[in-house]
């Protein structure tokens, strides 16, 4: 469907166009301040609301994403600080209650491994137990670490400065990443000992992988220097350096924002773990926690929209209606104007005519008499009897006389004729009349007319003036739509099907677009705005056509011409005083 079907009428009417229609008001201009101002009226309260809305909700998933992230660091490092705490005791307590030279003795040692791996469950892999001169004097496990001298290890230099010393996690003589708890046992001649007992990465690795994280979280373990002392998802494996900041020391748990090298945002949780190396971390990508809070916003997003669709749709609709009631109202009291003028201006012509007629109707009388006298003295003398130039001129005064006085008759019936009355016409006889009005300017100009009237068009009751003016209007349109040495054809005939007359008049000039064709009716609509035109002459053909219980439609085609058809009834319908009166002026 054309977009310019629902484009209301008012839209078109020109602002300030010499010569047409004098609207009270400049509608374009109503309707967009009132669209304008019902629009921020209705629109920025709701939008205010849905922005306040969106941020505080928006917050509010922040916030429970940091503090669900908070709390799963806090537990988690109490957990691994837990886990090295009761394991650097248990070595604590096996010091104290066993005697030096029990523990060099490989195989208690090799008892009290394996109560250590039974009662807590995994995590130490050996025990040794290393001299004083640092050489490793029993050892408990599968590696071949028997004899190994630690005494240029640093681990072994803190252990004797501070009696306890829990590594990071290193590779070591065994090639292997695990981390070494070790406690000094001082003996009662001043010499020491170190029971020195390795745990694997397992442990920790089991308890990070069990989190319940979200947002493709991540957590591991790094050293102060930013080694992986864990395996991590997505920054590497144990013992690389990771590639985000090592984070700042602090004594409780903390949350950061960073921007990882793929540019992505992340929500880093850290907390250093108390007397050891080790920093947990649990880093997670903001764009994934953030995935229900999109759900959540787009549907923010959509109620916005379909609420804004809505109430423009509304305030679109109202503001349309209104004004173009406004414009209907306007135009149909600018139409009652120009009938009124249209009316009183016919009224003018015929007094006018009338008087014309009346005051021409009497030198022709006098003219047409004289001459027939002048014929008869003529006749009764030989002398002029036989001269036929004479008579030829004094008949050719009479025909002129003769024909001057048609014109006058048909003067005084228009002007009588716009008198409302109701009489029995022949249509045909009407066709005539009006063509006479044109039958100079069409021989001028070389167009051809044809009236066709079939002797089966039967004579009608109506109103002949209106009849008249309906014809009239058609056929100035379509002289001056024909080219010069144009065709103009006139055909009345009974209407089929029903009892009347139709009269069809087409012509071969230029035609109407087909846009322009349903609105050739519609009141100032006119292609010939700013040159005279009003664009009421078919408006008030088609009121007239109504009036008298007719009906006129119209066809054309560009440059082919353009057929008028007009249905008469047997009989005028009731008579509408109003309206009668208006047109009878």
């Amino acid at each position: 469907m054309p977009v310019r079907n629902f484009i209301p009428g008012f839209w078109n009417v020109p602002d300030h166009l010499p010569g047409a229609p004098r609207y009270l008001f400049n509608y374009r201009r109503i309707w967009k301040l009132s669209v304008l101002l019902t629009g921020v009226v209705a629109l920025l309260p709701l939008i205010f609301i849905t922005l306040v809305d969106y941020k505080v909700t928006e917050q509010a998933f922040e916030s429970e994403f940091r503090s669900t992230t908070a709390r799963v660091v806090a537990n988690t490092q109490r957990a691994i600080g837990f886990f090295l705490i009761e394991r650097r005791a248990a070595l604590d307590f096996i010091v104290r209650d066993n005697p030096a030279d029990d523990l060099g003795d490989p195989i208690r040692l090799a008892f009290i491994l394996d109560a250590l791996q039974k009662s807590f469950g995994g995590g130490f892999v050996d025990l040794g137990v290393i001299g004083s001169s640092g050489e490793q004097e029993a050892y408990v496990g599968d590696f071949e670490l028997y004899d190994k001298d630690y005494h240029e290890q640093p681990w072994f230099q803190q252990v004797v400065e501070r009696g306890v010393y829990v590594s990071d996690i290193f590779l070591g003589f065994r090639q292997v990443p695990h981390l070494v708890i070790a406690v000094k046992q001082t003996m009662p001649d001043g010499d020491f000992q170190i029971l020195r007992a390795s745990v694997g990465i397992s442990p920790f690795e089991d308890l990070l992988a069990n989190l319940e994280l979200g947002g493709l979280g991540d957590a591991f373990i790094i050293n102060r220097d930013g080694i992986l002392q864990t395996n991590s998802r997505y920054h590497g494996q144990v013992l690389d350096y990771l590639d985000l900041p090592i984070p700042e020391f602090s004594s409780a748990t903390e949350l950061v924002d960073a921007v990882n090298p793929e540019g992505e945002k992340l929500l880093i949780g850290y907390r250093f773990i108390q007397d050891t190396p080790f920093i947990l971390m649990i880093v997670k990508k903001k764009q994934d926690l953030m995935r229900s809070w999109h759900r959540t916003r787009l549907g923010l997003i959509l109620f916005l929209v379909i609420s804004v669709t809505l109430i423009l749709g509304v305030i679109l609709g109202t503001a349309t209606y209104m004004v173009n009631n406004m414009y209907v109202a306007d135009e149909k009291r600018l139409v009652s104007l120009h009938h009124v003028e249209y009316a009183n201006k016919m009224a003018s012509i015929g007094r006018m005519a009338a008087s014309v007629a009346h005051e021409i109707n009497n030198p022709l009388a006098i003219i047409g008499e004289k001459a027939g006298l002048i014929k008869d003295l003529f006749t009764f003398k030989k002398t002029y009897s036989a001269d036929e130039k004479l008579i030829g001129l004094v008949d050719a005064i009479s025909a002129s006389v003769k024909r001057a006085g048609r014109i006058t008759k048909r003067l005084l019936t228009f002007a009588r004729n716009l008198e409302a009355t109701v009489e029995e016409i022949n249509v045909g006889e009407v066709v005539y009349e009006v063509f006479s009005f044109i039958e100079k300017q069409a021989q001028v100009r070389e167009v051809q007319i044809n009236i066709e009237v079939s002797p089966e068009a039967a004579t009608i009751q109506s109103d002949r003036g209106k009849l008249q003016q309906i014809f009239l209007n058609i056929v100035n349109n379509a002289c001056a739509a024909v080219p010069n040495g144009g065709h103009i054809n006139v055909q009345v005939l009974p209407s089929a099907g029903t009892r009347g007359v139709t009269v069809r008049i087409s012509d071969d000039g230029c035609g109407i677009p087909k846009e322009d064709l349903n609105r050739i009716f519609e009141p100032f609509f006119s292609t010939k705005t700013g040159q005279g035109g009003t664009g009421l002459g078919l408006s008030i053909t088609y009121s007239l056509a109504h009036e008298i219980g007719g009906q006129i439609a119209v066809s054309s085609e560009v440059d082919v011409g353009t057929t008028f058809e007009i249905q008469l009834p047997m009989t005028m319908p009731p008579r509408k005083g109003r309206n009668d009166a208006r047109t009878a002026g």
